[in-house]
């Protein structure tokens, strides 16, 4: 897949990725793309080609697999996201981490301001740093404002993992990745989440790797 010139606008960039069919590619952490503020979606890019746009970044979550995906993992530098999340997680993660179902969802122009002072930690990936997790504490509650893709305003309260979620993908739009936000000393590959941290919530992760949790 050819990869589009920054210097193309916006538009053209979109519409060389998807020139091939297929899930798009996704870009990984060192790429500059993923560091700069987006930006705001105004109308670049014209209704068709945002639908198809926007159908591109939810098969690419899907076949990744994600729940959720930002316009810049996919080297466009545009305030638009993607997510959804079907939530298959036994009852004691659901409770321990308020992960309930949520539906396909487009996030345009989207910030986020915390609700009260609440913080909750757990163990966080993203599919641009592919292999690694690392807990990172985060709002419990988060007010979110922006538009939808029909150009609709969002005015939504976010809770649990929902709120980690927006709170994830909004960040990838003003340059953050989760590391950035990240407990380092938690820092563990899949295989070592998988073996000795599947559990619940990292309180135990914590205690052996040293570092605190709010």
């Amino acid at each position: 897949m050819a990869t589009p010139s920054d210097r193309a606008p916006l538009a053209e960039q979109v519409e060389q990725l998807l020139a091939t069919e297929g899930p798009l590619t996704i870009v990984a952490a060192g790429d500059p793309v993923l560091r700069r503020p987006t930006e705001r979606f105004d109308g670049q890019l014209e209704p068709a080609l945002l639908a198809r746009f926007v159908e591109a970044l939810r098969i690419t979550m899907h076949a990744a697999p994600g729940v959720g995906l930002a316009a810049p993992q996919v080297g466009v530098a545009l305030r638009i996201a993607v997510i959804e999340d079907p939530a298959p997680v036994p009852e004691e993660v659901r409770l321990a981490r308020g992960r309930v179902p949520q539906p396909f969802r487009v996030l345009v122009n989207p910030s986020y301001e915390p609700v009260g002072a609440a913080r909750a930690a757990f163990f966080e990936g993203c599919l641009s740093v592919p292999g690694y997790q690392a807990v990172v504490a985060r709002h419990a509650e988060v007010r979110l404002t922006g538009e939808d893709e029909q150009g609709r305003a969002v005015d939504e309260v976010f809770t649990g993992w929902p709120a980690r979620i927006v709170q994830h993908e909004t960040d990838h739009l003003d340059g953050v990745l989760y590391l950035d936000r990240a407990e380092l000393r938690s820092l563990a590959s899949n295989q070592a989440i998988a073996e000795r941290w599947a559990e619940p919530t990292p309180a135990r992760a914590a205690e052996a790797l040293g570092f605190e949790l709010p």
